[in-house]
């Protein structure tokens, strides 16, 4: 249904987006030094090596929390999302002064956007001033079977892509130490011809998850914080009667799910 294509392009789009940021900052294979030393985890570990070892610990997760700002046709799409191996995930999406929340449970995913959204994720439809007034506000539901929101809290999807272009790992340097919300960590750099900077913070302490991922000086400036490693996600079934089903609307229908 192109109504429901339309609305969750925009999430799908944003949440790979950050994907497709770490893909490119988890690519260095610059040795950059030795990192000899009693006390560093990564002593003796290419920039490439430990950029390797961040992607598969980042994969095997069981469950993440994700956030982060992705540049998308002049708009700033902002993501904040918990996301588990099974699927469960919790969080919301907002652009251009649009905002939406997210819930994936039971196998069905619930979107709850305000006017602004829908009239966004809406435009140009037939009929989108009627349906507007009865989705605002509302969780929106989604079957399981739905190809156009399969994706969008699809872990192992999000990350998949960190493995895709391993030609792309050529000239990451290894940086100092440093900090990520409090967590130890190393600083991974690589500088394009472009002159954009790519930068991935991996941690030092604990499995060597990928805390930040960030891409500055180019035309599309992005950043990406990964934290909550590990932690239960629970998102809870909207009450049914706040909860609308967007095909029975569109369909001249106006019954609640």
């Amino acid at each position: 249904m192109q109504r429901r294509t339309r609305l969750t392009t925009r999430t799908a789009a944003a949440l790979a987006g950050l994907s497709a940021l770490v893909t490119l900052t988890a690519c260095g294979s610059g040795d950059g030094g030795s990192g000899k030393g009693g006390d560093d985890p990564f002593a003796g570990k290419s920039a490439d090596r430990i950029a390797a070892d961040a992607v598969k610990a980042t994969k095997d997760a069981d469950s993440l929390h994700m956030k982060g700002t992705v540049r998308q046709s002049g708009s700033t799409v902002t993501v904040d999302l918990s996301v588990d191996q099974d699927k469960n995930c919790d969080g919301t999406i907002a652009t251009d002064g649009a905002h939406a929340d997210i819930r994936h449970t039971n196998g069905t995913l619930y979107l709850r956007g305000d006017e602004q959204y829908w009239r966004a994720a809406l435009k140009e439809q037939p009929g989108a001033d009627k349906i507007v007034p009865k989705v605002k506000d509302k969780w929106v539901k989604a079957p399981a079977d739905d190809a156009t929101t399969a994706g969008l809290c699809d872990k192992q999807g999000l990350v998949a892509s960190m493995d895709e272009n391993k030609s792309e790992r050529t000239g990451m340097k290894k940086g100092p130490a440093t900090t990520v919300d409090g967590t130890k960590a190393i600083k991974l750099t690589k500088k394009k011809s472009s002159g954009e900077t790519l930068a991935l913070y991996v941690a030092a302490e604990g499995k060597p998850y990928i805390l930040r991922s960030t891409s500055t000086g180019g035309k599309a400036p992005n950043t990406a914080t990964f934290s909550d490693y590990g932690k239960a996600v629970r998102p809870q079934t909207p009450p049914a009667d706040e909860t609308v089903d967007l095909k029975k609307i569109a369909g001249g229908g106006d019954q609640q799910a």
